[in-house]
């Protein structure tokens, strides 16, 4: 049995440099977010895309992943602010998303850099959409805060 599934949809009408559409979860808490071509590839205005979908999926398992790793090492985070930027473009005339670039601050009491830097690689390794991402370049800039 699955641990989770979520749904969600999409409804699109006309064609794809013109046309628009939207986005909405089963949830509730996405609820009929406006998406375009044009939104996606040039100046977003406020609608959104795939990929900051998908940027807001990594960062969201990457905080959790990171989060029970600390915990893990008898760790628990003060706060941890995780930030992805994924990138499409075009390969072999095809776009594609190419990368995921994350930047985790964390402020952590009773841990050195170095050791904090070790437990997000351990992070990086079960972050679920780490592994969706795979075959996609992923990088993951670590900062510790300390008071």
């Amino acid at each position: 049995m699955a641990i989770a599934e979520r749904t969600a949809e999409t409804t699109w009408e006309g064609a794809l440099a013109s046309g628009r559409g939207t986005i909405t979860g089963h949830s509730g808490a996405i609820d009929a977010l406006p998406v375009t071509w044009a939104a996606r590839t040039e100046k977003p205005g406020g609608l959104t895309s795939p990929e900051e979908l998908a940027a807001a999926a990594h960062s969201s398992c990457f905080a959790m992943a990171l989060s029970l790793t600390l915990g893990e090492h008898k760790l628990r985070p003060d706060q941890l602010q995780v930030s992805a930027t994924v990138t499409l473009d075009a390969v072999d005339g095809v776009p594609t998303i190419v990368s995921s670039a994350l930047s985790v601050r964390g402020r952590v009491s009773g841990v050195d850099a170095a050791t904090f830097s070790s437990i997000v690689d351990e992070a990086a390794k079960l972050c679920p959409v780490s592994r969706l991402f795979a075959g996609t370049k992923i990088t993951v800039a670590a900062e510790l805060v300390t008071a």
